[in-house]
C-alpha cells in the first residue's frame, strides 16, 4: 500500500486554548496568512498527560485502553497511529517523553536499551527518548525544545520518515510551577513558538503536512486532570492540503488518530470510531 501523505505530529503538552491563541505569533500569523488552519479540540476525561497520550494514539477513551494516570504506563493492546501506518508499509519516528515508548513499543522503559533505538520491525521505527527522571518543583528536567525540533528534522531528513511525532514538556512544567497567569508563562509560550517557527518551513518544504496542537489544557493554578475548558480545550493548528470543517467545530480528541491515518492512506483500525476531520 502507498502511503499517499506524510505527517508529523506536534504535541505541546500542557497548553491550554487560550495560551495558544493569544501567545503563539508565528503559527497564528500563518492562520492569518492564509498558510493554516485552527480549530479548538477537547481531551478526553481525565485529561491527565498518560491518559490523553494514549487516547491521541489509539482513538479511544482512557475507559478503553486503561491508561488512567501518569502511574498505569504499560503497553496498550488496541491498535493505534504507529501500527497502522506500519501496516501500510510506512517508516515511523517518535522524539518523545519515554512513556510513548512504553505505550506503543514495549514496556517497561529501559534507559540504556530504549533511550535511542533504530528498529526496522518494530512499531517505532526510530525512536529518540527522554525520561525527565528527577523532575519537581526545583528542577524541570525537560530538555531544549530546539533540540527537540531538531532531533525530529533530522529523522525525517535522515531515515525518511512517512510518521513522526514530537512531544515536549516544556509547557506543562512552566505551568505546574508558576501558573498560567504570569510572565513566566508568557516568555515561555513566546520562546517555543519563535523556536518552533524556524523548523516548520522546513518540514513543509520536505513534503511533510504539520498538526501543532496540545495534549491537555491546564488551570491558572496549573492543574490538569479534571474537566473545564480551562483543563481540557486546547488549539489545534493544521498545515497541509484537504478540507476541514468550519473554524467554529469543537473537535474530539478521538479524531485525531482516524484523522491522520485518513490524511495519510493508512487503514484506520475498527477500534477507531471517531470521524475524520480532515478530508
Amino acid at each position: 500500500m502507498a502511503l499517499k501523505n506524510k505527517v508529523l505530529l506536534i504535541i505541546l503538552d500542557g497548553q491550554p486554548w487560550r495560551d495558544a491563541r493569544r501567545y503563539m505569533g508565528n503559527l497564528e500569523g500563518w492562520v492569518q496568512s492564509g498558510e493554516a488552519r485552527v480549530w479548538k479540540m477537547r481531551a478526553v476525561l481525565p485529561s491527565t498527560s498518560a491518559s490523553c497520550y494514549a487516547s491521541i494514539h489509539t482513538g479511544v477513551t482512557p475507559q478503553e485502553h486503561h491508561v488512567v494516570s501518569n502511574q498505569s504506563i504499560f503497553r496498550v493492546k488496541q491498535a493505534d497511529i504507529f501500527s497502522q501506518v506500519r501496516e501500510a508499509g510506512g517508516k515511523t519516528g517518535a522524539v518523545t517523553h519515554s512513556f510513548w515508548s512504553e505505550f506503543f513499543n514495549r514496556a517497561p522503559f529501559d534507559m540504556v536499551r530504549d533511550i535511542e533505538y533504530d528498529e526496522p520491525e518494530s512499531p517505532i521505527n526510530h525512536g529518540r527518548f527522554h525520561t525527565m527522571t528527577g523532575y519537581g518543583h526545583k528542577n524541570q528536567m525537560t530538555p531544549s525544545d530546539a533540540d527537540l525540533f531538531a532531533t525530529l528534522t533530522m529523522l525525517t531528513e535522515r531515515h525518511n520518515i512517512d510518521y513522526g511525532i514530537l512531544h515536549t514538556c516544556t509547557l506543562d512544567s512552566m505551568g505546574h510551577r508558576f501558573g498560567h497567569d504570569c510572565h513566566e508563562m508568557d516568555d515561555a509560550c513566546f520562546a517555543i513558538d519563535a523556536m518552533l517557527a524556524h523548523f516548520l518551513p522546513r518540514w513543509r518544504k520536505n513534503g511533510y503536512e504539520v498538526i501543532v496542537t496540545a495534549d491537555h489544557g491546564q488551570s491558572d493554578r496549573g492543574h490538569h486532570g479534571g474537566r473545564g475548558e480551562d483543563q481540557q480545550d486546547v488549539a489545534l493548528y493544521w498545515f497541509g492540503g484537504g478540507e476541514g470543517p468550519k473554524e467554529d467545530l469543537l473537535l474530539d480528541q478521538l479524531q485525531l488518530a482516524p484523522t491522520i491515518l485518513s490524511r495519510m492512506g493508512a487503514p484506520i483500525a475498527d477500534t477507531m470510531k471517531a470521524e475524520p476531520f480532515l478530508k
